[in-house]
């Protein structure tokens, strides 16, 4: 009887240890850190591990891809493919894991799919030939949502983590479109054409999203929109086209690609002021930071690489050969 019992004891204490790995499991492999990088020129995802910047895997997708965004568990990859000659008119969904396509998804009538950012499980994007804001449910593999912008070449896009308001950069109609909605689209909704300088592209909310900023490319210029006002309150002269335009994630900080002067400039988002600029090898363009905010990682081509930047000393801790062309950059777990 005695040995019954403590074989029993030690079966459930064995039980126990098992179960107690499960949420340890399940945490590793969703918190398992990767680094996405498009290669435009060769139509491939690269992946890369952000800690040793070593590559590992390439990945087929559709033609001209531009933008990647990644699952907020890190396991997928969503990728818009542009199209190059020929306007595209699909997503790629990569399992990160598995390191292949799962699915390429027809968006059609929708063209030239843009602007990637996943919030509430949706992924939003731009259909820039179309003039629309759309939304696709990896749960059902369909665009469950769309609305037209009414303005021309509606290019990148910017997403309130509440899905409540919605900012386009409309490249050929120098204005901003500012949706606001009651909930989650397709609720009610309000919508605001806002004027800004020539050429807006590059676009991104701040954390507190009191404000949007943008990159004029005609100008070399940024500027900046109350979104309460709905209207630009400031210009920031930065001497030249920003490719993109970013926040830090604690806000303090706006962190810009410098295409002809091959350089990453850091301005503060307070003050409006320039505070520091880091000159590269080559062209910068597009942006992805750690979690913390310490670490930037910039594609740049002429000569085409992956950058891993220490934003604090503006030092160079690691570089990856992604492929031909780098361009659009996520990443999950750093």
């Amino acid at each position: 009887m005695k040995l019954r019992t403590r074989l029993s004891c030690f079966v459930i204490a064995g039980l126990w240890s098992i179960f107690a790995l499960f949420p340890l499991i399940s945490y590793a492999q969703t918190a398992k850190p990767v680094l996405a990088a498009l290669n435009k020129a060769e139509n491939t995802l690269t992946l890369i591990d952000p800690i040793s910047m070593k590559v590992t895997a390439k990945i087929p997708v559709g033609d001209g891809p531009h933008e990647v965004v990644l699952s907020s568990d890190g396991k997928t990859a969503f990728v818009a493919n542009y199209g190059a000659q020929t306007p595209g008119n699909s997503i790629s969904v990569v399992d990160i894991a598995s390191a292949k396509e799962l699915r390429r998804v027809d968006v059609s009538p929708l063209m030239r799919p843009h602007g990637l950012q996943v919030v509430g499980g949706k992924l939003y994007f731009t259909s820039e030939t179309n003039r629309v804001v759309a939304r696709y449910d990896p749960m059902t593999y369909k665009v469950d949502w769309l609305m037209g912008t009414g303005q021309n070449t509606s290019h990148m896009i910017a997403v309130s983590p509440d899905q409540k308001r919605i900012y386009t950069a409309n490249i050929a109609s120098d204005s901003i479109t500012a949706f606001e909605f009651q909930n989650v689209p397709p609720a009610a909704s309000k919508i605001t054409q806002i004027p800004v300088g020539k050429q807006p592209e590059a676009i991104d909310l701040s954390p507190d999203g009191k404000e949007v900023w943008t990159g004029l490319n005609a100008e070399g210029m940024v500027e900046i929109v109350d979104t309460a006002a709905a209207r630009p309150v400031a210009k920031v002269n930065i001497g030249g086209r920003p490719y993109r335009v970013r926040f830090t994630p604690d806000g303090k900080q706006v962190v810009c690609t410098m295409i002809a002067a091959k350089e990453l400039l850091i301005v503060d988002a307070a003050t409006r002021k320039e505070v520091r600029r880091m000159k590269l090898e080559g062209v910068p363009l597009g942006i992805a930071f750690s979690v913390d905010g310490k670490t930037a990682f910039i594609t740049m081509v002429e000569p085409d690489a992956v950058l891993k930047i220490d934003l604090a000393k503006l030092e160079i801790n690691g570089r990856a050969e992604s492929g031909k062309g780098p361009d659009g950059i996520a990443v999950f777990g750093l």
